[in-house]
């Protein structure tokens, strides 16, 4: 028996739902689904009772579940107390970055932040908001630079940066290529080529309301998980994509951006999220450099 099973069981008994409690821990249903058996199999007994349409706690988990948030609450105390005292000296800060962030925003926080802390080291992890806001859980990232999920968990805290636009990426023949603008109903029966909703759910969820918004259907050919194999599709001719702005970066021909008409769905938030109750002098520096770069945008505009 470990913590994050008792962490998977009490979201679980607590949401009685594996999808919602997978949301709310940041990870697939499959591995809360994993750590709820494993633990079942430690205790030798039944906790939950499961159906397809209902979830119910058993005896044994009535009685678990008590215990399991005494117990999670004591080691979040002491994990919070013991983390922030090993790092009152650390020069070293673990930082995770979407691709969005890594291929804009951290380029230019990293190279303003060397200046203001010279003696600092930065570990930059590059991965998907589902796999960097466990690592803030566990301890083994410092900050980190995702997509803040609908239901967060509580032991989080996210600075909202700012909001990325949308372009559509086309094949360079496509009939939309030489616009310099288009609406999303121009896009009507289009093949698209979408990330995978459970990996990217911002950016799945993206195309899917900007479509229902519009009173279309999306028509879905191909689903991919990673930005540079959706732009390869496109330029492939498997289909359109609706994609970050900066996604335009990427080296890939055959492929037009086209910017797509303003919509108040149409839009990406950034955000910088951190483990709460913590204390990180350089974690603080980067959170300090970006709120006032925040309070000068917001002067300016």
């Amino acid at each position: 028996m470990d913590l994050q099973q008792l962490r998977c069981f009490v979201a679980t008994a607590e949401e009685l739902h594996f999808g919602r409690a997978a949301q709310r821990m940041n990870m697939l249903p499959s591995a809360l689904g994993r750590f709820v058996r494993l633990l079942e199999e430690d205790l030798g007994t039944r906790l939950l009772t499961r159906t397809t349409r209902n979830v119910a706690l058993t005896d044994d988990g009535v009685v678990l579940l008590k215990d399991a948030r005494a117990l999670l609450t004591q080691a979040d105390a002491l994990a919070v107390r013991f983390r922030t005292r090993s790092r009152k000296g650390a020069t070293i800060i673990r930082v995770g970055a979407i691709d969005s962030a890594a291929a804009g925003l951290i380029p230019k926080l990293l190279k303003d932040f060397r200046k203001r802390r010279p003696d600092a080291t930065i570990q930059l992890v590059e991965d998907k908001t589902i796999r960097l806001l466990p690592r803030l859980l566990t301890g083994r990232l410092d900050l980190a630079f995702v997509r803040p999920p609908k239901d967060a968990n509580k032991r989080l805290e996210f600075l909202f940066l700012f909001f990325e636009t949308a372009v559509v990426a086309l094949p360079h023949h496509h009939r939309l290529a030489s616009r310099k603008m288009v609406k999303v109903a121009d896009l009507k029966n289009e093949p698209l080529i979408v990330p995978e909703r459970r990996s990217r759910p911002h950016s799945h969820d993206l195309t899917m309301k900007l479509f229902a918004e519009a009173g279309l259907d999306a028509r879905i050919a191909q689903i991919a998980e990673e930005k540079q194999t959706i732009v390869n599709l496109v330029s492939a001719g498997w289909g359109i994509a609706i994609v970050p702005s900066w996604t335009s970066r990427l080296a890939s021909r055959g492929v037009r951006y086209v910017r797509l008409v303003a919509s108040d769905m149409n839009k990406l938030p950034l955000a910088a999220a951190w483990s709460r109750g913590t204390r990180d002098p350089i974690r603080d520096d980067i959170l300090k450099m970006l709120r006032a770069d925040l309070a000068a945008y917001a002067k300016e505009a």
